[in-house]
């Protein structure tokens, strides 16, 4: 393969046509059904869809053979599946999704979920690089492929719409689609993170999450705070104790011995040399407020801490008045969103019973207590490399960023690699992605680093090249 003929084609399709198509997508408010239960009724999923379908389509042509579908289950968010004929009968699958996370506050002056900005290298805006980039992505090295006559093995492309909500959907398609997807032996995720911008990064675990709304309610009705306070305990008060049973108020570590595992020693060695290649943009990437600092200054725990080891967020509230309209009422009730992201090898679905089990026992002052579960999905934990992936892997990461790979564990989570792994135990997994630092996907000001984008590309054009070269010594 000619490296640098792949980086001028790949390169050029980006700037001519992935990067206005993008610009199209972060327009369109196709929130994911969590976010938006209306999203049928809205249309915004199916613009996404139709986006998308209509520039495969336009490149199909010059993929012989080449086949795409829509496929919608009833009563369920579609998916796009596109079937790549290859020059032999293994199979890889390249996988992405094109649901957005809200709105979120706090944009800067100009920029907004739905506005696309193009600044120099990043093009701003909802959803491009979590993970709309993908079907772009993946499409781009297929037909540097066939540009250049490459071999490659069969390929599907799968584009869901349901991965923010928690891929509730996704294993009825698999299971839909099980005899045409066949049996992976290479999976591609490009929905990921990367430590920085100049290299190559492969995501080595994904952390699994439960959560839900937890509720506690002492009241009818809100009563005047100066007749009720020191007679009837306070919501807030209960939630904060019964919050106190699963995180350390002081420490933020979670406490039940039963939400922890041991964490393999390879992955305790890699979070140590990725600690040493990122030194503090491990935490500098971060908008900490003047004074601000991490949870601790040892910087391989800190990996560990966002890669192997349980970690809660509060994500919402209800119940609290906004401050203008605050009375002196002790209010009947007080309800949070928690996020808990346990680690890779836990059962995420035991640890949601689990929780629900600790908070709702034995409630204080015989307060009203629930915890409505929403998530229970659990994590995921690479196999070991093969060697040819391996050497594949650091060979590109040369060619195309011009520096060694690197490997590192992601705090976030992609149900799709857990149920991939299981369905397909002897498969290799190429997770990588363009979420880098100050990227902020899920928050404001969310970018796609488009050079990363063009070269993950390139990447994926060499790894899939290989594949089928190693398949033939096999």
């Amino acid at each position: 393969m000619d490296t640098a003929r792949l980086s001028k084609f790949v390169s050029g399709l980006w700037d001519d046509e992935i990067v206005p198509q993008l610009v199209e997508y972060i327009r369109i408010p196709n929130k994911s059904p969590m976010f938006d239960p209306k999203w049928v009724e809205h249309g915004y999923m199916d613009a996404a869809v139709k986006l998308m379908e209509t520039w495969a389509r336009s490149k199909l042509s010059a993929l012989p053979g080449a086949t795409l579908e829509v496929v919608r289950l009833e009563g369920r968010t579609p998916l796009i599946y596109i079937e790549v004929p290859g020059q032999n009968d293994d199979t890889v699958v390249l996988y992405g999704h094109l649901d957005k996370q809200p709105e979120m506050t706090g944009w800067a002056e100009g920029l907004g979920p739905w506005t696309p900005v193009l600044k120099g290298d990043k093009l701003y805006g909802r959803g491009g690089a979590d993970d709309g980039y993908a079907i772009f992505g993946s499409l781009a090295a297929l037909l540097a492929l066939r540009e250049q006559g490459v071999p490659h093995a069969r390929c599907v492309v799968l584009i869901e719409a349901c991965e923010e909500s928690g891929s509730y959907d996704l294993p009825y398609y698999v299971d839909h689609l099980a005899t045409r997807i066949g049996n992976p032996s290479l999976v591609v995720c490009l929905d990921s993170g990367c430590g920085n911008y100049d290299q190559l990064w492969l995501t080595t675990s994904l952390r699994g999450m439960t959560g839900g709304e937890l509720t506690v309610q002492v009241l009818e009705e809100g009563v005047h705070s100066g007749d009720a306070s020191g007679v009837v305990p306070s919501s807030f008060r209960i939630l904060r104790e019964l919050l106190s049973r699963l995180e350390d108020p002081q420490t933020g570590a979670i406490k039940p011995k039963e939400l922890y595992v041991d964490v393999p020693a390879q992955r305790v060695e890699q979070a140590k040399q990725a600690a040493k290649v990122l030194g503090t943009a491990i935490y500098d990437k971060f908008p900490f407020v003047a004074g601000m600092k991490p949870v601790t200054e040892d910087l391989t725990e800190l990996v560990l801490n966002r890669t192997w080891r349980p970690q809660l967020a509060v994500t919402g509230a209800d119940g609290l008045p906004p401050l203008e309209s605050a009375g002196n009422v002790l209010r009947p009730k007080t309800s949070v969103k928690l996020s808990l992201r346990v680690p890779p090898t836990l059962n995420g679905a035991e640890a949601g019973r689990f929780v629900k089990q600790l908070l709702e026992k034995d409630p204080p002052y015989g307060a009203k207590v629930s915890f409505k579960l929403e998530k229970d999905g659990s994590g995921w934990n690479a196999p070991q490399l093969s060697a040819w992936l391996e050497q594949a892997v650091a060979d590109a990461s040369q060619h195309h960023f011009g520096a060694p790979a690197a490997y590192m564990g992601e705090g976030g989570s992609i149900p799709f690699m857990g149920m991939l792994g299981e369905k397909f135990p002897q498969a290799q997994f190429l997770i990588t992605g363009v979420l880098g630092p100050h990227s902020n996907a899920h928050g404001p000001n969310e970018f796609l680093h488009i050079p990363t984008g063009k070269k993950v590309s390139m990447v994926v054009a060499e790894v899939v090249a290989r594949h089928f070269e190693q398949a033939g010594k096999a």
